[in-house]
This record gives structure tokens, C-alpha cells and sequence, in this order.
């Protein structure tokens, strides 16, 4: 990320809508909104399969080869920006389920999971998607379902301005898109 040229823009961007950069309040915060964002973009600096060998412990599943089972982790808390408009995408619970073959991911790693992949400027059903694919490659299993649940302030803070809209997408792969019982396992 170059964050002198971010600082740079948003200097311009403060001067653009009338404000003085150099008064005691702006001053450094062209400095400030870089770091911001080196923080909460920094899953773009990485591929989906980066992510997923990054985050991709895994553990022996012994015995779940004779059994039905799955690994449900609901509520995981993330945020992202929209890509439309760089609006903060918010209150968004990430539910993650899948099915282990032979291995499992560290719990902690599908949180870790989730919240890289919401570090990047995205949609809601790309960060699904992405999500899904991540932990697949991660878990080594084509079964998985994601369910996110979120408020885009470029509804609720503009545009509209409909406080109480809720956006709701899911993402089902391998078993997930035919199976009503492991698609309410997301729920």
C-alpha cells in the first residue's frame, strides 16, 4: 500500500470539499486515514489462497471418516468497506459451517479466516464466496456454508437512509447446495 499517495489524495480530498488541511484538527489526518487503512484494507494484499495457507492449521479428525459431522461456528464478528462507495459495511455476522475430510481447521483460524477476507474493499456476497473458498482450500473439504448478515451504511447513513435494513447473503458449496438440513446448520 502507498501511503503517501493516500495521504496525498486525502489532503486534495480535504481541500476538495472546502476544508483547510493545515488547521490544527486536519493536520495530520492524511497521515492518520493512511495508517486506517493500511489496517482495515490489509486483506488485499493478499489472494484468497494466500489466505488460506496462511490460516490453513489444521488438525487430524480421528474417527470422523465412519460418522457424520460437521464444525459450526456462528456469530463470528466482522467489517468491511464497500466497494461502491467506501462505505463502512457493518454489525456483520459471519455463521461458517463445514464438513471435515480427515482434518480440521483451528477454531481461532476461521475467525482469522473471515476477517482477512473482510479487509479488502468488497460486496457482501463476494466476501461470502470468498470466505467459502478460503476455508475450503484451508480445510481441504468442497462442503462448506457460509450465511453473513450486515448493515452498508450506504444504506442506512446515505442514499435511502434506511436504519433498520439488513442485508443477508449466503454461500453454499459441495453438499451445502442441495442438503436443507446442513444449509440450516448456517442459520
Amino acid at each position: 500500500m502507498d501511503k503517501e499517495k493516500i495521504e496525498y489524495h486525502v489532503r486534495g480530498i480535504l481541500e476538495a470539499i472546502g476544508e483547510d488541511p493545515d488547521r490544527e484538527g486536519l493536520r495530520e489526518t492524511p497521515d492518520r486515514v493512511a495508517r486506517m487503512l493500511e489496517e482495515v484494507l490489509a486483506g488485499t494484499a493478499y489472494s484468497n489462497h494466500d489466505i488460506a495457507v496462511m490460516f490453513g492449521k489444521t488438525f487430524t479428525s480421528e474417527g470422523s471418516e465412519d460418522i457424520d459431522s460437521a464444525v459450526v461456528m456462528k456469530d463470528i464478528t466482522v467489517f468491511s468497506y464497500c466497494e461502491h462507495h467506501l462505505a463502512l459495511m457493518y454489525d456483520m455476522r459471519v455463521n461458517v459451517a463445514y464438513i471435515p475430510r480427515g482434518r480440521v481447521l483451528g477454531l481461532s483460524k476461521i475467525a482469522r479466516i473471515c476477517d482477512m477476507a473482510a479487509k479488502r474493499l468488497q460486496l457482501q456476497e463476494r466476501l461470502g464466496r470468498d470466505i467459502a473458498e478460503i476455508i475450503s482450500e484451508a480445510a481441504g473439504t468442497p462442503d462448506v456454508g457460509v450465511k453473513i448478515s450486515g448493515c452498508h451504511s450506504c444504506m442506512t447513513a446515505r442514499g435511502i437512509k434506511n436504519a433498520s435494513a439488513v442485508t443477508v447473503t449466503t454461500t453454499f458449496m459441495g453438499a451445502f447446495r442441495s442438503d436443507r438440513e446442513l444449509k440450516a446448520l448456517v442459520d
